[in-house]
C-alpha cells in the first residue's frame, strides 16, 4: 500500500519495478480486469486492478483491455494529476508540516526499530533534525522512496491517462485527497506507519520484480495475499487506507454508473482483492461484475 502511493509521491492495491540492466522475464500479460454489466446484462463499465511502475518495455495490454479503453465514456483513477511535481510539492509542504516541534523521529518507533532508522536516514543522507517539524506520516512517506526502488515512469495509470488525454477523466481522490488519508490518520497509526517503513527497510529489486510478475499474471489470489500482510495487516490502517476508501468509492462508481455513464475505473490492484474489494462492492449494490479473461 505504501508502494502504490509512492506512485503519487515520486511525481506518491501494489508496487511496481525501477529499470534494470538485465530485464527480467515476465509472463504474458493477463491484468486483472472485470466487466460490469446491468441486470439485463448491457455493459456498463469496467474495473481495471492496476500498478504504478512496470519494467521498461513490459507488455500489459490485452485485447480485453484495449477495447474496455475504446468503449469506456470516461476513466476514473484515484489521481490524475501524476506529472505535476509542482502541485504535489506544494501540498505536501502545506500538509506535512506542524507549526509546534515534535518529538525526534527516533522517539516516534519503537526502540528495537532505532538502529534501523538510523541506517536508512544515512542512506538518504538525512539527520534527524530535519524532519523536527515534518508529521510522522510525511516522515514515513518520505523515507518509503528510500526504501522503495521502484519507478514511475513505466506505470499503467499514466499510460491510461494519456490514452484519455482527449476524452473525460475523473478522480476520485486527487493529490490532496489523498494524501489528507495520511494528515488524518490518528498519532498512534501514523507511528505504525513509520515502523511498517522502516521494519520493511527495502524493496529489492528481486521483490519488485516478483510483484510485477504477479501483477501481469492476474494472480489476484497471491496479490489478496500481499495485501493481507505487513502493514495493512494493522486493523486501523487498513480500514483507513482500504476498506474506507473502498466503500466511498463504491459508492461515487455507483453513482456513475445510475447516471448511464460508462467508466473505465482504474485503480491499484489491491482495491480489487476481498473482502470489501470493489468488484464484491459493486455487486453487492446490483452489478454484475465478471472477471474478463
Amino acid at each position: 500500500m505504501i508502494r502504490a502511493l509512492l506512485g503519487l509521491l515520486a511525481a506518491l492495491a501494489l508496487a511496481g519495478c525501477g529499470d534494470t540492466a538485465d530485464k527480467p522475464e515476465l509472463p504474458p500479460p493477463d491484468p486483472a480486469l472485470w466487466e460490469i454489466t446491468l441486470a439485463d446484462g448491457t455493459p456498463a463499465g469496467w474495473l481495471f486492478g492496476t500498478i504504478h511502475a512496470l519494467p521498461e518495455g513490459a507488455e500489459w495490454r490485452t485485447p480485453a483491455i484495449e477495447k474496455a479503453i475504446v468503449g469506456a465514456d470516461l476513466l476514473v483513477v484515484e489521481a490524475k494529476d501524476l506529472d505535476d511535481s509542482a502541485k504535489l510539492a506544494a501540498t505536501f509542504t502545506r500538509l506535512s508540516h506542524s507549526p509546534a516541534g515534535l518529538p525526534p523521529l527516533s522517539e516516534r518507533v519503537a526502540p528495537s526499530l532505532r538502529e534501523k532508522l538510523r541506517a536508512l536516514l544515512a542512506k538518504g543522507n538525512y539527520r534527524e533534525a530535519d524532519f523536527r517539524a515534518m508529521e510522522t506520516w510525511a516522515a514515513a512517506l518520505t523515507l518509503a522512496q528510500l526504501a522503495d526502488d521502484s519507478q514511475g515512469e513505466n506505470g499503467v495509470d499514466r499510460a491510461l491517462v494519456r490514452d484519455f488525454r482527449a476524452r473525460e477523466i475523473e478522480e476520485l481522490e486527487g493529490i490532496e485527497g489523498q494524501l489528507s488519508i495520511f494528515d488524518t490518520l490518528p498519532e498512534a497509526d501514523q507511528r505504525d506507519l513509520l515502523g511498517a517503513v522502516v521494519e520493511e527497510d527495502t524493496m529489492t529489486s528481486g521483490e519488485t520484480t516478483r510483484l510485477a510478475k504477479l501483477w501481469l499474471a492476474g494472480d489476484m489470489e497471491a496479490i489478496t495475499k500481499e495485501g493481507d500482510e505487513g502493514l495493512l495487516a494493522d486493523p486501523e490502517l487498513r480500514e483507513a487506507l482500504l476498506t474506507r476508501r473502498n466503500r466511498a468509492w463504491a459508492d461515487t462508481i455507483g453513482a456513475m454508473l445510475a447516471e448511464g455513464r460508462k467508466p473505465l475505473v482504474a485503480v491499484g490492484a489491491a482495491h480489487m482483492a476481498p473482502p470489501q474489494g470493489l468488484p464484491e462492492l459493486l455487486t453487492a449494490k446490483g452489478y454484475t461484475v465478471r472477471r474478463v479473461r
